[in-house]
């Protein structure tokens, strides 16, 4: 099976170790995800391998993302470490592989590790290629650099406290897909009071209210959680419909709280 887009939503899996990575892999899936979000740096991709495997589920169904650090972006460096999580993940590709970071400082020149990227598509070690954390000006080089090649996504932290407006609307411009991590801002939308007003009139809870916000921008959120009664509700969520009044209740909680800010990360937009 070859997927031409995202599905809607995924699960994500920064920070789960172990047994937690592996069972949330195998309960997200029996639940109906199709789509599973990790990254070389979690340190987590044979969890998230054995997950899959055990679930049941084939592999054709299942869309595999990874990403790759930006200490591996060397031309040569780069499908070496798409090939080590390749193993680890034991399959022999990903639906979707990014640069999870743009070169620090530039370090290594787009051209290269972008020319790399495509050369692993080429050698069919992943079905799409994406960004992720990239601005709205490195979107554009990142564009010019791959001329036709389609860039399926940019990946970037979306959450009511921080909508990312332009970066969202840079890239859907661009003719790329937004995926927002963090959907939830690390569980803090369970507390706001808008968000609770919101979800006790839909019957629903604060989470699902950011995660419908999210797919009404068109972004599709990877929620991470372990519990599958979460993980049930997360994927619930897609069934809400919000109001344009709730939409733009939501919109004015939007303080640009940036949770994913590390020192090497570029001068954001």
């Amino acid at each position: 099976m070859s997927f031409t887009t995202l599905p809607r939503i995924g699960m994500g899996t920064f920070r789960l170790r172990g047994d937690d990575a592996r069972d949330a892999v195998k309960s997200a899936l029996s639940l109906g995800y199709r789509h599973i979000d990790t990254a070389q740096m979690y340190n987590n991709e044979a969890e998230v391998g054995d997950g899959i495997t055990s679930s049941g589920i084939p592999r054709r169904e299942i869309f595999l993302t990874t990403k790759i650090w930006h200490d591996r972006l060397r031309a040569d460096d780069l499908i070496h470490s798409l090939h080590d999580s390749l193993a680890r993940l034991k399959t022999d590709h990903v639906n979707l592989a990014l640069i999870h970071w743009p070169s620090p400082g530039d370090e290594v020149p787009m051209e290269e590790y972008l020319g790399a990227l495509r050369d692993a598509q080429r050698e069919g070690l992943t079905e799409h290629i994406g960004l992720s954390n990239f601005t709205c000006a490195q979107m554009e080089r990142a564009k010019a650099i791959l001329g036709d090649a389609p860039i399926l996504t940019n990946q970037v932290e979306v959450h009511p406290f921080l909508a990312n407006r332009q970066v969202v609307a840079h890239a859907q411009r661009l003719g790329m897909t937004v995926t927002g991590y963090m959907p939830l801002a690390v569980g803090k939308v369970m507390d706001d009071p808008t968000l609770q007003r919101i979800a006790l009139e839909h019957n629903a809870t604060p989470a699902q209210i950011a995660i419908a916000w999210s797919v009404a921008r068109g972004v599709v959120p990877i929620p991470s959680s372990t519990r599958p009664s979460h993980q049930k509700a997360n994927l619930e969520a897609l069934n809400l419909t919000l109001s344009e009044e709730d939409i733009r209740a939501i919109d004015a909680l939007d303080r640009g709280e940036r949770l994913a800010n590390p020192g090497f990360a570029p001068d954001w937009d």
